[in-house]
């Protein structure tokens, strides 16, 4: 999706719903975030917060609709992609807590193993740099290639120095990568997004990423002033705490322990 188009539905979302005064606004990404913040706002009505829940089909305007004030919370994004939006674009964010871990997959809708994966093939990967970075090295890991030394997870597609299948790579949204597995001979795959368009099987992943990848947990953003906001505060203990959280989070992956972890119960 071209990023106007984008900013211009987040807008229209952000206008067609006014709210309150105290109404705590979460801005989030469609699929089982989402699902789980509204969970949450269901719960919180319990403890006198108003919360509303604003979804975004990007990764960029959530932290634009923050920094303008437009939201109070985002959570869509983890710890590498939120340094790396503080330094290219000096945001003065913090973060409340962790929640769900999305572990990443390596999908294939032509081949039933990565030893299948041809000569030559093609292979999918998200286009930013931080979630880049994270999918190369999975396909490290899985054997397909080597970075250079140290790169860790900002490893771009220029830092590959051993391709012994000679792979090819086109650089993906994200969200959008579930859109074209079918198209190459592996693709780097969400299993939350994966699982909410029905598009295949998310259990069906090559190989995936685990909870030694703990600190692509999503995390509650807010601007630094705001973080001893004991609303806000009070918010992010309702998810945590929260069972409907949990039973929503589990439907998003499946019900599947290897596509996700609950980063909270793990600090």
């Amino acid at each position: 999706m071209r990023p106007f188009f984008a900013a211009a539905l987040a807008a229209f979302a952000l206008s067609a719903v006014p709210a309150l005064a105290d109404t705590i606004r979460i801005g989030t990404v469609p699929g089982g975030y989402g699902d789980s913040i509204a969970a949450a706002a269901e719960e919180a009505k319990a403890k006198g917060l108003d919360v509303q829940v604003v979804e975004f089909t990007d990764w960029t305007t959530p932290n634009v609709a923050l920094q303008s004030g437009d939201i109070d919370v985002n959570y869509f994004q983890h710890r590498p992609f939120l340094d790396n939006a503080i330094q290219q674009r000096g945001y003065e964010f913090a973060d409340l807590g962790v929640g769900a871990l999305a572990n990443v997959g390596l999908y294939s809708l032509k081949h039933k193993s990565l030893a299948d994966i041809p000569q030559n093939g093609t292979v999918a990967i998200a286009n930013d740099p931080v979630n880049q970075g994270r999918g190369l090295l999975l396909l490290e890991k899985a054997g397909l290639l080597k970075l250079k030394e140290g790169v860790g997870y900002l490893g771009s597609l220029d830092d590959i120095v051993e391709n012994p299948k000679n792979l090819s790579f086109t650089e993906v949204e994200g969200p959008q990568l579930v859109r074209v597995t079918g198209d190459v001979d592996l693709a780097l795959g969400y299993p939350h997004f994966i699982v909410a368009s029905k598009a295949f099987d998310a259990r069906s992943g090559l190989a995936y990423s685990g909870i030694e990848d703990k600190r692509f947990a999503i995390l509650f953003v807010v601007k630094k002033d705001r973080a001893a906001d004991p609303d806000l505060k009070a918010f992010v203990e309702v998810y945590q705490s929260s069972p409907k959280v949990r039973a929503v989070l589990a439907k998003a992956f499946a019900d599947d322990p290897k596509l996700y972890a609950l980063a909270w119960l793990n600090d």
